[in-house]
């Protein structure tokens, strides 16, 4: 994509976003939102889904736009009840080597977009998480594992080993085949009848969350600023100038929100380096114009 594409669609992404975010303050930035974002982007063009995110944002997105990840950590708990159903040997050796669901994050709080290399694959599977339940997504992570079943048996039991294994998504999934699966096991297994099960469920170790959740507010646009200003404030004062309150011009606030946005969406590797750390120390329908 030429430099000149690339930047416009830059400045489109970051416009979406900042407008979504303005119109519905309850609403917080997380790490992988720009992935989802940029997807609809590039398919439908900005007007429309500055409208398509918006609705989703505050409907299958809404639980990953707390200002806490508690909600997204319940989601992830009906990964293994699911497994558990279909396979109980892989369920078992998953609780063994206490690999958690922190491999599935990325998966699922971005819809596969951070992970998945070949754009057809990504919107083939947009295509099917807008036709369903929110909680697809977290079926279709179930059924990856389920398919790598053989891959998963044959891996050495350790925690490190395993999300290592199940966190390299493989890029030549059957995906049509999956897709079917899912959908199967959304009505063998429905939301309802795993949700006791996923509220008593914990697959996720609190540190490893609360490590993702440090990097993530770490990131986050107006954290950001934020720091830029404390720093510009402490440099006024070292300098001995005199204590004035510093407010960012606009051209100068947007390009720190271009690169909170777009150059430090690395907390998703940095959770994922977080979790190999502490496995070392462990040893509805969218009317989107009413």
């Amino acid at each position: 994509m030429p430099d000149e594409q690339r930047e416009g669609l830059q400045e489109e992404l970051i416009d979406i976003i900042l407008r979504v975010l303005q119109r519905n303050p309850q609403l917080h930035y997380y790490q992988g939102y720009h992935d989802i974002v940029v997807t609809f982007l590039l398919v439908v063009g900005e007007r429309l889904a500055t409208a398509l995110v918006e609705k989703l944002s505050t409907h299958h997105l809404r639980d990953f736009m707390d200002p806490t990840m508690d909600n997204t950590k319940h989601i992830l708990n009906y990964l293994m009840p699911i497994i558990e159903r279909v396979n109980p040997e892989v369920h078992d050796f998953m609780q063994q080597a206490e690999v958690g669901t922190v491999f599935a994050l990325s998966w699922l709080i971005t819809w596969f977009g951070h992970v998945l290399s070949d754009f057809r694959h990504v919107v083939r599977l947009y295509d099917f998480f807008l036709a369903c339940h929110p909680l697809m997504p977290i079926y279709f992570a179930a059924v990856i594992v389920l398919y790598r079943e053989e891959e998963v048996l044959e891996c050495e039991c350790d925690m490190a080993m395993v999300h290592h294994l199940l966190s390299q998504i493989p890029q030549d999934l059957p995906y049509e085949t999956l897709i079917s699966r899912a959908g199967d096991l959304f009505v063998q297994f429905p939301p309802s009848e795993l949700a006791r099960e996923a509220a008593s469920h914990e697959s996720m170790a609190s540190s490893t969350f609360k490590d993702f959740e440090l990097a993530s507010a770490q990131q986050r646009p107006d954290s950001v600023l934020r720091r830029r200003r404390r720093q510009k404030q402490a440099a006024l004062e070292s300098s001995g100038v005199s204590s004035v309150v510093a407010v960012a011009r606009p051209s100068a606030a947007r390009r720190f929100v271009r690169l909170a946005v777009m150059g430090l969406t690395v907390a998703l590797g940095a959770a994922a380096l977080a979790v190999v750390n502490t496995a070392l120390e462990w040893a509805p329908k969218l009317d989107l114009f009413p």
